[in-house]
C-alpha cells in the first residue's frame, strides 16, 4: 500500500476553496476537526480529531481512525466496542480545516463510549434564568462496563 501524504495547503485562497487538491489544514497540534454524521438518515453522532496518520488509514481503509487527545495515541472506532465506522463519504468544508465522515456503523450502532448511539445526547437549556442539560432520553445501547471493562 502506498503511504498517502498530504500536500501543503496552496499558496491562494482561491485554490484552497475551489481547487482540486485535497491539502487539509492541520492546526499547531498537527489535528483536524472531524464531525460524523449518519450516512443513513444525517443524525450527528460525534466530534473528534484526527492527525495525518488517522485521516490516510481512514482513507486507505474506509474504517474511521481518529486521534485519541486523552490517550495521545492512534483510535480505530470501534475496535473494542465494535461499533466500526464503515465510511460512506468524506468531505471537507470550504477552508479545509474541517472534515466530515458519513458513516454507516456497524455492530449494535452505538458511537458513544456512554453506549448511546449518538454524543449528542442532552440538550443545553436556560431554565429560570439558570443553563442546564436536558438528556433527550436516549439508553446505552450497550452494557459499557463490560465491553470497556478491558480498557481500565
Amino acid at each position: 500500500m502506498t503511504a498517502i501524504t498530504f500536500p501543503e495547503p496552496p499558496a491562494t485562497k482561491a485554490d484552497l476553496e475551489e481547487g482540486t487538491a485535497f491539502s487539509p489544514r492541520f492546526d499547531s497540534n498537527g489535528l483536524v476537526t472531524a464531525v460524523v454524521t449518519d450516512a443513513g438518515d444525517g443524525r450527528l453522532l460525534m466530534v473528534a480529531h484526527m492527525n495525518a496518520e488517522a485521516l490516510a488509514k481512514t482513507l486507505e481503509t474506509g474504517i474511521a481512525h481518529y486521534w485519541s487527545r486523552s490517550r495521545g495515541k492512534l483510535w480505530k472506532k470501534g475496535e473494542t466496542s465494535g461499533n466500526v465506522q464503515h465510511v460512506v463519504e468524506m468531505l471537507t468544508d470550504c477552508d479545509q480545516d474541517a472534515i466530515e465522515l458519513r458513516v454507516n456503523v456497524a455492530g449494535d450502532h452505538a458511537t458513544c463510549h456512554t453506549g448511546r448511539r449518538s454524543c449528542f445526547y442532552r440538550r443545553v437549556m436556560l431554565r429560570n434564568g439558570e443553563v442546564a442539560l436536558i438528556d433527550d432520553g436516549s439508553q446505552a445501547l450497550f452494557d459499557t462496563e463490560k465491553t470497556y471493562a478491558k480498557d481500565i
